[in-house]
């Protein structure tokens, strides 16, 4: 596993003190969005498309420490937009730190290595730089919209490699991609001298531009991820719960934990979750007693919730279910002894695969405008 034996410890701790306490709802990961500002306009990114008076806002450092210190989750993912954009990111690194909180810090990249040759962080096992990166070059600099990115990313990623800090990958898959592209990316990662990697499907942010490319049915990210992750690698090591991987391939089912991930940006605590916004209260305290939970999930019947997969809502079920009993303690050591789950049809199907359209062509083969395959516009023009 690419998780530090000193981060397993802190969570399991404090998961286990919330059993002890009778504690049903806590949060595990506070997603901190100090703003929405970035340097990228990505296509399925539901944060950019908010209007210029929005974008120019952020947090002030007191407003996010207030919200760190009000949550008491361990773990603090700082999110956004792009968070090396935000003018008070060196300090809140600083102060996260000194509160021995573990810091995801979610960024594209194209602006680390500025930061590192200023000085601005200094190693420490409790700051993980988390980098955006949807696959292979082509793969990528397509998900985010401009050529050249995934080169930059990956000198952020060396450099940063090189002077000690600890680095992952986090990568959201789509509709339409290459199961052996992705696969050929894991290598990538870890020859680049990651400590491990992240995926997660799609979610369809109502604000994102492209809204056909999401994985829109669960059976189809089910059978992605399956090829993904059966017959795996040895060296491949992912920054995961291993339950919530076997989530994703399908052989597990866990409803959503909308409260394990609370999130704060700049207009206050979000309701319910990372992903829908049913509204906004001005405390911790207010999120978690007057957000009416039960009405999300799969299994609440919502229809936004039907689909969804996305890490922030069941990898906290997944955490859960390991702290939960000796069932769960088990399963997580089998999945963490036993991660080859050798499966020979989904190694043909990845043989099969491999005779098919893939790649940005492809990808966008299936999105019309006014009615007209993009195909046949950009043919034209």
């Amino acid at each position: 596993m690419g998780v530090p034996i000193s981060q397993m410890w802190t969570v399991a701790s404090y998961v286990l003190s919330q059993k002890l306490r009778g504690r049903k709802r806590y949060p595990l990961v506070l997603m901190l969005e100090p703003l929405f500002r970035c340097n990228l306009a990505c296509a399925g990114c539901g944060k950019i498309q908010y209007p210029a008076h929005i974008l120019k806002r952020h947090l002030t450092l007191d407003q996010c420490l207030k919200a760190v210190d009000e949550c008491g989750a361990p773990m603090v993912s700082i999110p956004g937009g792009e968070p090396l954009l935000y003018p008070h990111i060196k300090e809140l690194v600083e102060e996260l730190i000194k509160r021995r909180k573990y810091i995801y810090l979610c960024t594209n990249a194209l602006l680390l290595k500025e930061k590192l040759d200023a000085g601005w962080f200094t190693p420490s096992k409790y700051l993980t730089f988390s980098v955006h990166m949807d696959g292979q070059s082509e793969h990528h600099d397509f998900a985010v919209c401009r050529e050249g990115t995934y080169d930059v990313a990956i000198e952020g990623i060396r450099m940063a490699v090189d002077q000690g800090f600890r680095v992952t990958t986090n990568t959201t898959l789509f509709d339409g991609a290459d199961p052996n592209s992705v696969r050929a990316f894991f290598d990538e990662m870890m020859d680049v001298g990651v400590e491990g990697m992240m995926v997660s499907p799609g979610y369809a942010y109502p604000k994102a531009p492209d809204q056909q490319s999401f994985l829109a049915e669960r059976k189809n990210t089910h059978d992605l991820f399956e090829m993904l992750l059966s017959n795996r690698k040895k060296r491949w090591k992912f920054n995961q719960s291993p339950l919530f991987l076997e989530y994703l391939m399908g052989r597990r089912h866990y409803e959503c934990t909308p409260w394990g991930n609370p999130t704060y940006n700049i207009f206050g605590w979000q309701k319910p979750c990372y992903l829908l916004q049913d509204g906004y209260v001005d405390t911790f305290d207010e999120l978690m007693t007057t957000t009416d939970f039960d009405a999300v999930g799969r299994a609440s019947g919502n229809p936004a919730c039907q689909q969804c997969m996305v890490h922030c809502g069941h990898e906290p079920t997944a955490v859960d279910h390991t702290f939960s009993g000796f069932g769960g303690m088990w399963a997580n050591v089998k999945a963490m002894l036993f991660s080859r789950y050798a499966n020979p049809k989904a190694q043909q199907r990845l043989e099969e695969e491999k005779a098919k359209p893939h790649g940005p062509a492809a990808a966008i083969a299936h999105i019309t405008i006014d009615g007209k395959p993009i195909k046949d516009l950009i043919e034209a023009a």
